[in-house]
């Protein structure tokens, strides 16, 4: 048996109920009431007005098979995953074009083609970077690849593509590939890594399972790395702890924030700082899917808290940093997916605390959220759970 399916069987043992069960009864007194004074705190964090009459237009552009990630072109045009493992460009007026040279993804459950990002100087170089599932030994897992775009009229495809990051190690399963992509301000490429679906790779500094990693736009490893070893995996995290990180986003003053999925109940938001230790599996602000309980984030303050918990979950897909002119109102504030929820969530960003303030109902699951050059808000439905996988866009209400 796999090292991480035998630990993930031991939490399932009656062994981790009853010391489970003894850690919960154990907790102070005064830890009893931090808890409360926290989940009190969350509670009118998440007490956010839900919009009776949307202050936004939705005009659908395109219909997807499944869609996962957007990005737009210097031009205009969009490009847009599908995760059965196709990479389409979106014409202005919602035409749809194939993308030769993407590479065979292993596609099933949560896996496929996922994200797809610009190079930041994309306008001289035509990089695409883009994540996916492939096969291999031991099972799947996900990897971080880069091609460069050529746009001819006739036949658009990725050239030059090469992997420049992997998740390890691969393994069974189909969940918590998370595999979100973002440029930093200084350039650095940053990757979103879920524990997938094992908890204890989210702490394990041997494996780059759970974590955030911080990488040379070609993949190399900066030397500065909060965890810099002879250990080539180690040295790629910048933080760990996390479950299922599916928003990664620089605000305006170009901190990183990231959002993650919680198991039952938890989901959260983080702005994640150089070292942090978020505390997934060790603390949760939600419990195990068969009702086991995890200790909340105040039970141990060496774990970073997140700034938002939502219980009930919201299930965040992504994560945005607005900063258009067409909705004014919402500049600087995080615009979050969600898909459990079928919602768009605004949440307000006050130096380091935030709260939601606004939860817009859209009747699908939203995959992706993205500003568009004119200050327009774009989402992707999920595709699946009676969505229909379309691209719209939202601009304001006249």
């Amino acid at each position: 048996m796999p090292r991480f399916s035998r630990v993930y069987a031991l939490r399932l043992s009656s062994f981790f109920v009853a010391e489970r069960g003894f850690r919960r009864l154990s907790l102070g007194l005064g830890a009893r009431l931090g808890a409360l004074a926290l989940g009190l705190g969350l509670l009118s964090a998440c007490e956010a007005r839900e919009a009776t009459e949307l202050p936004f237009s939705v005009t659908v552009v395109a219909d997807f098979d499944e869609p996962w990630a957007m990005t737009f072109l210097p031009d205009g045009r969009l490009l847009v995953t599908e995760k059965k493992g196709s990479l389409m460009l979106v014409g202005s007026a919602g035409e749809l074009s194939a993308i030769e040279g993407v590479p065979e993804v292993a596609y099933g459950s949560q896996g496929g083609l996922g994200d797809v990002v610009l190079h930041p100087r994309f306008a001289e170089n035509a990089l695409v970077y883009f994540s996916y599932v492939e096969a291999g030994e031991g099972g799947t897992g996900g990897v971080v690849a880069r091609g460069r775009l050529v746009l001819d009229a006739d036949r658009p495809r990725l050239e030059d593509t090469r992997v420049l990051w992997r998740q390890l190690p691969k393994l069974r399963g189909t969940g918590h590939y998370a595999y979100r992509i973002a440029f930093g301000p200084e350039g650095y490429l940053w990757i979103s890594s879920g524990e997938r679906q094992q908890f204890d790779p989210a702490q394990d500094m041997q494996t780059n399972l759970g974590k955030i990693l911080r990488l040379n736009e070609d993949g190399s490893l900066p030397p500065d790395n909060p965890f810099a070893s002879e250990n080539p995996v180690t040295s790629q995290i910048w933080s760990l702890g996390h479950r299922n990180p599916l928003g990664l986003a620089f605000d305006q003053q170009g901190r990183l924030w990231e959002a993650e999925m919680g198991p039952r109940g938890g989901d959260e938001l983080n702005l994640i700082v150089r070292g942090g230790n978020y505390g997934y599996p060790e603390v949760s602000e939600g419990k195990h899917y068969n009702g086991i309980g995890i200790p909340d984030h105040v039970t141990r303050p060496e774990f970073a808290a997140p700034k938002v918990a939502w219980t009930p979950v919201i299930s965040p897909s992504s994560l945005l940093f607005y900063s258009g002119d067409a909705f004014p109102q919402w500049q600087g504030s995080a615009l979050l997916g969600g898909l459990s929820s079928k919602a768009l969530v605004r949440v307000e960003i006050d130096v380091d605390s935030a709260r939601e303030a606004e939860r817009f109902p859209m009747g699908a699951r939203i995959r992706e959220v993205e500003q568009g050059p004119d200050g327009a808000v774009w989402l992707l439905e999920d595709g699946k759970k009676g969505s229909e996988g379309r691209l719209l866009r939202l601009t304001p209400r006249s």
